[in-house]
């Protein structure tokens, strides 16, 4: 049994959202938490910074190839697990699988995982705009299995899988160290629905304190926060990071050709999480 809590997710599926719901019940300030904290006090981090690879190879990361950091990734989620006393949240995109014969998670150093799924037409969107591509390219990479994107200056190049490949290697199996969010559900009813999360982090956590950190976290508080202070993890491509936030908005911006080829690829795991639109059932 491990410490790490991974948050798991499909880019663009409200990870960082659940972690700023975290890090404010976990802080418990009259105020919100600055953005620009929210990767401090020992409570989240993220399972592709470079940090946690550099104690394995003192290379400079540009001399290190796909396959070195295949290797990498399950001995540096042990580094990771080993710098926390007690437990830490992780994020991660990464199906569970092995790329290179290499795991992308390494169960050994983990505890549970809460995984978030939202609705792949509304991802397709948020996606295209976090990497600055055309919504039919962004529906294309989300179909592609074992999908890796490009490493960044701070982090390792991040294994995604199609957006299906991804939820079921997650929540295929449900077991009672996995907890599934849906975003919409988050959306629509963000104090019952973070109330179950802190119920499967057996967390004693009053009604006061529970919903002061979905109000610090609202997402009209992130936008504020954003707009006057950046946020770090905006992508070069991106106005703003925290964009409208709301579910269905898919509705006002996909072509009837876009939404049929999402459905058409992710049918099957659409359908477990209530994601069909009407008229695209059969």
């Amino acid at each position: 049994m491990g410490n790490i809590v991974w948050l798991a997710s499909y880019p663009k599926s409200g990870n960082t959202w659940m972690r700023a719901l975290l890090h404010n019940l976990f802080t418990n300030a009259r105020k919100p938490l600055p953005l620009k904290e929210m990767g401090g006090g020992g409570i989240t981090t993220a399972a592709t910074t470079l940090k946690w690879f550099q104690p394995l190879d003192p290379r400079p990361s540009s001399q290190w190839s796909v396959a070195d950091i295949d290797r990498m990734r399950a001995p540096a989620q042990k580094v990771i697990a080993d710098a926390y006393q007690g437990s830490v949240f992780c994020k991660i995109h990464a199906p569970v699988m092995r790329i290179a014969g290499h795991p992308t998670v390494n169960l050994s150093v983990s505890t549970g995982a809460i995984y978030i799924v939202r609705n792949p037409l509304d991802v397709a969107i948020s996606f295209a705009d976090f990497e600055g591509i055309p919504i039919d390219k962004a529906i294309t990479l989300m179909a592609t299995d074992d999908l890796v994107m490009p490493r960044t200056d701070d982090g390792i190049n991040e294994v995604l899988g199609s957006w299906s490949q991804n939820v079921v290697s997650w929540t295929a199996r449900p077991n009672p160290g996995l907890h599934v969010v849906r975003y919409e559900d988050l959306s629509d009813d963000p104090v019952a629905t973070f109330r179950k999360v802190t119920a499967f982090l057996r967390l004693d956590v009053s009604k006061e304190r529970l919903e002061r950190a979905v109000r610090h976290a609202s997402f009209k508080e992130l936008r504020k926060q954003e707009d006057s202070e950046g946020f770090p993890e905006r992508s070069a491509a991106q106005e703003r990071f925290f964009r409208s936030g709301k579910a269905g908005g898919w509705r006002d911006v996909l072509s009837d050709n876009q939404v049929h080829r999402i459905v058409a690829v992710h049918r099957a795991q659409m359908a477990r999480f209530g994601y069909i639109p009407e008229g695209h059932e059969g």
